[in-house]
């Protein structure tokens, strides 16, 4: 009678997979800070894009990491940079699968910050104009969802204009909408090999005191026309997702980011917690609070979890 009269439903349809894509073959290195995950050359990362969709997962994001770095992130509009390999590799692989592309440059400049930098301030015109232009790569290459993370204002306004011309009319954008200035990036920038070499990213990330101005910056995307919009990171910010579901009723996604995942494979590796239903129950938060779905580290354990008896 519980399950007959359950309100909110968690299924793999509602997770995304995040994968770190380096250069090599056959390389599958181990991040350190979260077990279990790899940054993955393109051929390995195919593979794994495979048994994503056999787990019954809709979607992977592709976040890249490089040969080279320089201050004009030149790798991120590439023809041949490491996400547009990976995305035409996997679509080639598993043509059903959508591939979403992070579209930011902290991982392809050799500052580590999200936009081109000129007398250590980050520039934001100039930090468009290559959005554009990386979201035009991306598309050619193949990627259904364009994600621009980056917190630039106008970003998406720029994107989509840049996509329509290109003929790029059914690529959809995913605005991180209201990304917040957190301590919970702490693994993902580990695994990404993109630490700012100075200062930090609070000039153009959220403020975590602050839930109002949320709803600002999603309307905005919104009306530059963003097709999803994004809260990041999930668990601290339930009460974010659920006011941006409520007001704007749009697809909404949630990031359970790195130090999320962090905590609960630390605690389940002390013998502290149960990590299976501690994971479906945190997973479950996210999506009660108003996410359509969510990128989280634990998709494909989740997927395997689900489809067990409980």
């Amino acid at each position: 009678m519980r399950a007959l009269v359950r309100e909110t439903e968690l299924t793999p349809g509602d997770l995304v997979l995040p994968l770190f894509i380096r250069p090599g073959k056959g390389e599958k290195r181990p991040i350190r800070s979260m077990p279990g995950h790899f940054q993955y050359s393109v051929d390995e990362a195919a593979k794994v894009a495979r048994m994503a969709a056999q787990a019954g997962l809709p979607a992977v994001i592709l976040f890249g990491i490089p040969e080279r770095k320089d201050a004009k992130a030149t790798d991120a509009y590439a023809t041949d940079g490491i996400v547009q390999r990976a995305t035409r590799a996997i679509k080639d692989a598993v043509p059903q699968l959508i591939v979403i592309a992070d579209l930011c440059f902290c991982e392809y400049t050799d500052h580590g910050h999200c936009g081109i930098v000129r007398n250590g301030v980050i520039e934001n015109d100039p930090t468009l104009a290559l959005a554009a232009k990386t979201a035009i790569s991306q598309a050619r290459a193949g990627a259904d969802i364009v994600a621009p993370s980056g917190m630039m204002d106008g970003q998406v306004a720029s994107i989509r204009r840049a996509l329509d011309r290109g003929g790029y009319l059914n690529t959809a954008i995913l605005a991180y909408a209201a990304k917040y200035s957190s301590a919970f990036y702490g693994p993902f920038r580990d695994a990404a090999e993109s630490p700012p070499r100075f200062g930090d990213r609070s000039t153009h990330q959220m403020d975590p005191a602050n839930s109002r101005e949320a709803l600002r910056e999603v309307q905005l995307d919104l009306q530059e026309g963003a097709d999803i919009v994004m809260v990041k990171p999930a668990l601290p910010y339930l009460d974010v997702v659920s006011a941006v579901k409520q007001r704007f009723g749009v697809p909404t996604a949630a990031y359970s980011v790195s130090g999320e995942f962090a905590m609960l494979k630390a605690a389940a590796l002390n013998g502290w917690m149960d990590e299976r239903k501690a994971s479906i129950e945190a997973h479950l938060s996210i999506k009660r609070a108003g996410a359509d779905f969510m990128l989280t580290y634990y998709a494909l354990e989740l997927a395997r979890w689900l489809g067990e008896p409980a």
